[in-house]
């Protein structure tokens, strides 16, 4: 079965979820994909989606009042979505699961300007075939209904747990052999054109005069920026790093653990799709620095980076292939691209951030975190050029 075929299987409600009655919304929903729950046994915990959307989680528990909670940092995910920079990521796993929650997402404001939403759709379709995403129960005009997964966001402390990190790690190299080469190996990887594509969303003068003042005293007019990443992305070219299918999005709030299971599990494919390897590693180092503390102390050590990418690639290439020392070598050579590329990690959600601040409802600081990113990437741009690959190189 095609992406398409597979999309036209999930039921497609011709219903928009206003920003200002996202519980009012899902209840709705509720009432078309899953009748038989009565409003009365159903409690909603209402909560934002990272810095892009808003998610309302509704648990049918027939024993109990319907009770509406407000946003918490006591949630499924973390309010702030990203990194449990207030110390507190929430559970739910006393909660009866299996097919009593439905998570509602309602898109945020003009984001279908940066994605797009059939493709988001596709991938989820396709990563749950092997297991890599939850199940989609229904799209409506302005989101979707899909399972949730039981678990905690991880946190910049969490995110170097030897308990958690190698999960993590299997789990990226999963995602990135599992997707069969033959629908990827034609396609270009998207960043570059992602770039493009934000980077033309970019307005030459922002609406708000105080937003418009602090971003160019940092940035450059969008045509040098095109010009600047031009060059970062040609200089990534002189180690070509293989294309295979990526989340592109790994921050902290995007990876669930559960501690009961013993697995990671990832979440919202709004980027996802054929991409260099480096990157997505990479990305996801880079987001071990926060979102609402940002704190690029944070960015992992070179002895954890090889420690995790040597778990990586034992699950990525099978424990049987290397002779004694070889996935060292081959790790050390990974390490070089991978804080390359996370270079272009950076530059891309700094633009994507100014297209935010444009654009977004949500009540968060996207200039600040444009400016962190931007800057972090001028920062490092030298020292990441500077590392040495090793002698050896693999095959």
């Amino acid at each position: 079965m095609n992406s398409g075929k597979m999309a036209d299987a999930v039921p497609h409600l011709s219903l928009t979820v206003e920003e200002h009655s996202v519980i009012e919304g899902a209840l709705e929903i509720l009432q078309i994909i899953r009748p038989n729950w009565q409003s009365s046994d159903i409690r909603c915990k209402f909560f934002t989606d990272g810095i892009t959307n808003k998610l309302v989680g509704c648990f049918y528990e027939p024993s109990q009042n319907n009770i509406v909670d407000t946003p918490s940092t006591q949630s499924i995910i973390s309010s702030d979505g990203s990194n449990g920079s207030n110390g507190s990521t929430g559970s739910l796993s006393d909660a009866k699961l299996d097919n009593n929650v439905v998570l509602v997402r309602v898109y945020g404001h003009k984001t279908d300007l940066l994605i797009d939403r059939g493709k988001e759709i596709e991938n989820i379709l396709l990563l749950h075939k092997y297991g890599l995403a939850p199940a989609l129960y229904a799209t409506f005009e302005n989101g979707m209904a899909y399972a949730y997964e039981a678990g905690v966001t991880l946190t910049p402390d969490t995110c170097k747990d030897d308990d958690i990190w190698p999960l993590v790690a299997c789990r990226m190299a999963q995602m990135h052999k599992k997707v069969p080469t033959g629908k990827v190996q034609f396609e270009r990887p998207v960043l570059q054109g992602k770039v493009y594509q934000f980077l033309e969303l970019v307005p030459e003068r922002f609406t708000d005069p105080i937003i418009n003042d602090r971003v160019w005293q940092t940035f450059p007019c969008p045509s040098d920026l095109r010009l600047e990443f031009d060059i970062l992305y040609a200089r990534l070219q002189d180690i070509p790093s293989p294309v295979v299918f990526c989340h592109n999005d790994l921050l902290l709030g995007n990876v669930i653990y559960d501690k009961d299971h013993e697995k990671v599990s990832f979440i919202d494919y709004e980027y996802a799709g054929v991409n260099h390897q480096a990157f997505d590693i990479g990305n996801h180092f880079a987001e071990f620095a926060g979102i609402d503390e940002i704190d690029y102390e944070r960015y992992p050590s070179r002895e954890f980076q090889l420690r995790w990418l040597t778990e990586y690639l034992l699950e990525y290439h099978g424990y049987d292939k290397y002779l004694p020392g070889k996935v060292e070598d081959e790790a050390e050579y990974l390490y070089v691209q991978v804080n390359q590329y996370a270079l272009a990690a950076h530059f891309m959600w700094a633009v994507w951030a100014l297209v935010q601040a444009e654009h977004s409802a949500i009540d968060f600081d996207y200039v600040r975190f444009a400016e962190a990113r931007f800057l972090e990437y001028r920062r490092n741009m030298e020292i990441f050029f500077e590392l040495q690959l090793p002698d050896w190189y693999p095959e």
